[in-house]
């Protein structure tokens, strides 16, 4: 079984789930694969210590600070694969982007191969359960095009602005603007 509270924040409702001593998950409000790798029930539980601490870092967070990812006991649920990838998640600094190439290249590296795929790594990034804290939303495509966020381009944009990201080089494909509005 799995405890579960709600945070609001400035851009959604989020849904922290936690095994009662890391944090498991957190989604946004609508967004894609949300609790997908939680098999067991759910159960609200707003006392939690661990939450008490991921709504310390959120708040943190929102009010513009950079809190560090460490201070939180992470525990995703995933594949080897998708591990190694949110490991490199972590790494990104805050208020800065990567490629989803970059990110390939790093694995390839790690894994001792002289390539890997991009698109293993954006299917990897979209699966990030723990979004936000581990900044899946600071990785962007080759050309600076902001694609591939599970809780929407728009929230995507909203974090990045507040992380003081430089926006003026980053643009929402015309395709994806097209699927966003349908």
């Amino acid at each position: 079984m799995y405890d579960k509270t709600k945070y609001r924040s400035p851009i959604a409702t989020i849904t922290l789930a936690s095994d009662g001593q890391n944090i498991i998950g957190l989604w946004l409000e609508g967004q894609k694969y949300h609790g997908e790798t939680l098999f067991e029930e759910w159960v609200e539980n707003d006392c939690l210590p661990v939450f008490k601490l991921a709504k310390n870092w959120l708040d943190q967070y929102f009010a513009g600070e950079a809190p560090k990812i460490s201070d939180l006991p992470l525990a995703p649920i995933g594949s080897k694969f998708r591990q190694d990838v949110w490991c490199i998640l972590r790494e990104i600094p805050y208020g800065q982007v990567i490629t989803y190439g970059e990110i390939a290249d790093k694995i390839a590296v790690k894994q001792g191969k002289t390539s890997m795929s991009s698109q293993a790594v954006v299917g990897a990034v979209g699966h990030n359960p723990i979004s936000i804290i581990i900044p899946c939303h600071r990785v962007v495509g080759t050309n600076d095009s902001l694609i591939g966020y599970a809780g929407g381009i728009a929230n995507k944009v909203k974090l990045l602005e507040l992380e003081g990201v430089e926006m003026t080089r980053l643009f929402v494909p015309k395709e994806t603007r097209v699927a966003r509005n349908t």
